[in-house]
């Protein structure tokens, strides 16, 4: 009598689930995906360590748990890949930069101890830009990651790396940051799913003696990729929490699905310009799948939406032109990261005074009122993650026509940031150039389960993506 076939790998809930019920071991899970990271890779540089050994060891003690008939966890045997700027203590957390080579951490942040403890197995970290401060994934240290879908397009950032390896199955969930857009953007660019949690509700970086500038407090969350949004919601559920090291996360609240009404606003040209006819094809189907499951669609407008862009991004600058001063941090950034940073705060125009700052930050509390009340009526927003298709890699260097023209291509997708809104971003099919389609949901505070029933119904209708291209 024939064998039924394995589980599939391309779920991190199905994945667990195999685990736990002894349908597969995580040590089987695992080096899957270490000879996927082996064949792939080479050919996409989405990953900048392998823990190869450490990866098989934990997969043993799961195992071990498993056979001894303990819970191994809702992520049993989930390989996970962790971006460079999240402490694991298994490698340093380079933030892409060559002055933190050596900087490994005595512990692991709150979200990947939570991970480890829930079963996930890292096996690898994902690359990213200096500070993850661009829209596209490039360093000095570990070179270019690539899009496999096609390598003359850009593969997003700063999280790029785990959005990369996501796509091509060399883990199962990619856990990442979103100061505007970090997630959402290369997830758009490699066709996977990528969750930005409402502000508060993942901890973040520990705190301990160093400052931290107010727009890393207010604008960047921690969140996980993934294939599925049952993945990206397991995950949530597992990272999810106060944590003492983080002075900003609380045990949030969750607004219920049947609590709000079944209504999504659909914010077709964000920026007042015509968008692609992929993008807006995009849209058309992720409208065309929550009718059918149900919710009502109308015409939406974001509220102050290019001012929450221009605040977004001058209040952005001005911090950076602080905290990454190379006199303060010892030694300059990397090339790419040097005239990113030159190019974008020349275009934004940095606040010099303090009445200015301060201002600034003052109008936020008004955009988020208007925001607040748009949502208590219309709880979803439809959006865009970008007008425009991915460009070629170094889009958003070139001077500040090239550094204005990437910014107001993410202006729905910033102002997210700037209110601390959740937001979810999913594919919606093939373009006609071959690549991802996506869309973004915007969600209203501490309200990622309606972000998931729609993201489900938009998912279940829309097609699915093929496999990756291959041979890399």
């Amino acid at each position: 009598m024939s064998q039924p076939p394995p589980p599939p790998l391309d779920s991190a809930t199905a994945m667990a689930a195999a685990v736990r019920e002894g349908e597969l071991t995580a040590q089987e899970v695992v080096e899957e995906h270490l000879a996927r990271i082996g064949r792939i890779d080479p050919g996409v540089n989405a990953l900048t360590v392998v823990f190869a050994d450490r990866a098989r060891s934990a997969a043993a003690e799961i195992d071990a748990a498993v056979k001894a008939g303990r819970d191994p966890g809702p992520l049993a045997g989930v390989p996970i890949s962790v971006k460079e700027n999240i402490d694991l203590t298994w490698s340093a957390t380079t933030n892409g930069w060559r002055g933190l080579a050596d900087a490994v951490p005595a512990r692991d942040a709150a979200v990947v101890r939570r991970l480890r403890d829930a079963g996930a197995v890292p096996v690898a970290r994902g690359n990213m830009p200096d500070f993850g401060m661009r829209w596209d994934t490039d360093n000095d240290v570990f070179g270019r990651t690539l899009n496999p879908w096609n390598r003359a397009r850009s593969a997003g950032g700063s999280s790029g790396g785990d959005a990369v390896a996501v796509a091509t199955g060399m883990s199962g969930i990619g856990l990442g940051n979103d100061f505007g857009g970090s997630l959402r953007l290369p997830a758009y660019a490699a066709g996977v799913v990528g969750l930005r949690p409402s502000l508060g509700r993942v901890p973040r970086a520990a705190v301990r003696e160093q400052p931290v500038a107010l727009t890393l407090q207010q604008f960047s969350v921690n969140g996980p990729m993934a294939r599925r949004v049952d993945d990206v919601a397991l995950a949530l559920g597992v990272m999810q929490g106060w944590d003492a090291d983080d002075p900003v996360s609380i045990a949030a609240p969750a607004v219920r699905p049947d609590a709000v009404p079944r209504r999504v606003g659909v914010v077709r040209d964000p920026a007042g310009l015509e968008v692609d006819p992929d993008v807006a094809a995009g849209l058309d189907r992720a409208a065309a799948s929550l009718a059918r499951a149900g919710w009502e669609i109308v015409d939406a407008a974001g509220p102050l939406l290019e001012e929450a862009a221009v605040l977004w991004r001058r209040l952005s600058c001005t911090d950076m032109l602080i905290s990454l001063d190379p006199a303060a941090l010892g030694l300059p950034l990397g090339r790419s990261a040097t005239q990113f940073l030159r190019d974008s705060t020349a275009a934004a125009r940095p606040y010099e005074s303090a009445r200015e700052y301060a201002q600034a930050w003052a109008r936020r509390a008004v955009i988020a009122a208007e925001w607040r009340r748009l949502q208590v009526e219309v709880p979803v927003i439809l959006g865009p993650v970008s007008m425009s298709r991915m460009r070629e890699p170094d889009y958003d260097l070139g001077g500040q026509e090239a550094a204005d023209r990437a910014w107001r291509d993410l202006w729905l997708t910033v102002v997210v940031n700037f209110l601390g809104l959740p937001a979810l971003a999913l594919p919606t099919g093939l373009g006609a150039d071959g690549m991802p389609t996506g869309v973004q949901l915007i969600g209203p505070m501490f309200g990622e389960d309606v972000l998931f029933e729609a993201g489900r119904a938009v998912e279940a209708g829309v097609p699915a993506l093929p496999p990756v291209p291959s041979p890399f």
